[in-house]
């Protein structure tokens, strides 16, 4: 049988068929478009969310409001970013203090990076950024399973004016990554330190880490004031020495992708929105179910019970798996349940 050519454009090839996507973004979520957890505030601590996979690494440097926001680069083809609003201000950082932004990625997603041989891949960061604090920031790789560090500066030149920035790393020829599900790598943007962070020299270069090597350079403090903002959306880590054009992926792509790390299951706004706990003869009640995504390792989880019980004397998340869930429950005949959210984050 003879096979007709529509046009001298139109020929079936791999690259035709493979589509534009090929996951060469090694950052999940970095459009910022998923955000389970909702917005977070009174943040003090080490704090995930807003959008999902994104880690605030806090320590005593003020309060902050984390949220998904709708400010985003004009034409870029973002609708999400994510945004930290200073609500107590630190003006002053004690010498232990620090604030950065961080995704931590699993050493089994990783492995063509080459990290620890001669042939070790370069990789370049591009992203988008906006703040009202203009000066030097900081970006660092830090390689968790070899305690090795790299960091690079960046300016923010323009207040309030989203600016498109992009970082090349060599690649490191020491320290093998681990070829698991733990963290081995994390991407973090400091916005703020101590002296314990900013008292030595900038490591340009990859060496074996010296906490106060990490930030030096950093002039940005954004929790100086109440009113400091900072934004980011469009984040792309690559292998190579260029940065591509952001590869959007499907909403539900992205969606699957993070419920391995987190996920949340029914809602806080119906009373039996997730499921009912009946008990045998007053004496006992149990429920299960299969999670929708296998997740990255065995979660922890929290269980939020509804109002409209009959009081249980004692209601727990039990068997806990990387693919299912369960609830006991003792001493009563039912309870509804809102909320069972489980997480295994790195």
């Amino acid at each position: 049988m003879a096979i007709t050519r529509l046009g001298p454009n139109q020929d079936i090839t791999a690259a035709k068929i493979a589509g534009t996507i090929n996951f060469k973004n090694l950052i999940i979520n970095g459009d910022m478009s998923l955000a389970q957890r909702g917005t977070q505030t009174g943040v003090t601590t080490n704090t995930y969310g807003s959008p999902d996979r994104w880690l605030t690494a806090l320590t005593t440097l003020g309060t902050w409001t984390i949220s998904q926001d709708t400010d985003v680069p004009t034409g870029q083809g973002f609708a999400k970013s994510l945004k930290l609003d200073c609500t107590t201000a630190d003006a002053s950082p004690a010498a232990g203090d620090r604030i950065f932004l961080n995704q931590r990625l699993e050493g089994q997603m990783l492995q063509q990076l080459k990290k620890g041989t001669a042939n070790a891949e370069s990789l370049t960061l591009s992203f988008w950024v906006k703040s009202n604090v203009t000066g030097t920031y900081i970006l660092e790789l830090f390689d968790n399973d070899n305690t090795r560090q790299i960091s690079k500066t960046y300016t923010i030149n323009s207040a309030s004016t989203w600016e498109k920035k992009t970082i090349t790393f060599d690649g490191d020829t020491t320290g093998t990554l681990d070829n698991d599900n733990n963290a081995s790598l994390y991407v973090q943007w400091w916005l703020g330190a101590g002296t314990d962070w900013t008292s030595g020299t900038a490591s340009g270069s990859w060496a074996t880490n010296t906490n106060a090597n990490r930030a030096a350079g950093l002039t940005a403090n954004i929790g100086s004031n109440t009113a400091n903002e900072w934004y980011i959306t469009g984040v792309q880590l690559e292998v190579g020495t260029s940065a591509s054009d952001f590869e959007f992926l499907p909403y539900d792509v992205t969606l699957q992708r993070c419920k391995r790390y987190y996920m949340k299951l029914g809602n806080t706004t119906n009373d039996y929105s997730f499921a009912r706990v009946d008990g045998a003869n007053n004496t006992y009640g149990i429920w299960g179910t299969v999670l929708p995504t296998t997740m990255r390792a065995t979660p922890s989880g929290t269980l939020q019970v509804d109002n409209l019980n009959s009081g249980f004397s004692s209601i727990s998340l039990a068997q806990l798996t990387t693919d299912s869930v369960g609830v006991d429950a003792t001493n009563a005949s039912w309870s509804d349940i809102g909320t069972v959210e489980v997480s295994a984050e790195l």
